[in-house]
């Protein structure tokens, strides 16, 4: 049976990439690319894939709100995140959101083809640690968890851009949203987490390695 997967990436020079590993592996085929979250939709919602290949921050439409869109409308279809940012920064949040798998950009080709091998029969792709990571959050009290864990998906996604240097006019145009939007939620962000301003909330990401 031939493995037919999407893959989903605002870089050119990236989907070409991954279409070549692919189409090279036997029983693998890319059958499509799609440069954003809508387009991935679009095609999810005309076409049949056996895995969708998504990664996280593309503009317009991040890889998150995709990634709940498409379980809305397709919640059986695997997912694997593909990703520049480690594990400590996302992959907690994707796998709670339904994605099948996470792996960094970094990875090699051939674990590549082993994630999505697995995903696409029903199984999960994370490394040893986020497994452990995984089953300690499971059932922890609210009480125990870090602030930045209380924080909404998209807070979570402003806050990162913020602490990583991107200013609140770059982020709301990386998002499509407004000024007003953005900072809206860096208000709540410094709220939730007890802080007063972006230093220490850039401080806060650094330490916890939020931030690449």
């Amino acid at each position: 049976m031939m493995i037919k997967v999407l893959i989903t990436d605002d870089h050119a020079v990236v989907r070409k990439g991954l279409k070549q590993i692919i189409d090279e592996t036997p029983g693998m085929l890319a059958a499509d690319e799609a440069a954003s979250g809508n387009e991935a939709l679009e095609k999810i919602r005309k076409n049949e894939y056996d895995v969708v290949l998504l990664d996280i921050s593309m503009q317009g439409k991040s890889g998150l709100d995709t990634l709940k869109e498409l379980k809305l409308g397709r919640p059986g279809l695997p997912v694997l995140i593909l990703t520049i940012y480690p594990e400590e920064q996302y992959a907690l949040r994707v796998l709670k959101a339904g994605a099948s798998g996470y792996l960094t950009k970094e990875s090699a080709p051939e674990e590549l083809v082993t994630a999505i091998k697995k995903v696409s029969e029903g199984g999960r792709y994370i490394s040893p640690s986020l497994a452990e990571k995984l089953a300690f959050n499971i059932g922890v009290d609210n009480t125990d968890i870090d602030p930045h864990e209380r924080l909404s998906d998209r807070e979570y996604q402003v806050m990162c851009m913020i602490a990583s240097g991107k200013t609140v006019s770059e982020i709301a145009d990386e998002m499509s949203l407004s000024v007003k939007t953005i900072s809206t939620y860096r208000t709540r962000i410094l709220e939730k987490m007890g802080m007063k301003n972006n230093a220490e909330m850039t401080h806060y990401a650094i330490k916890k390695e939020l931030v690449p």
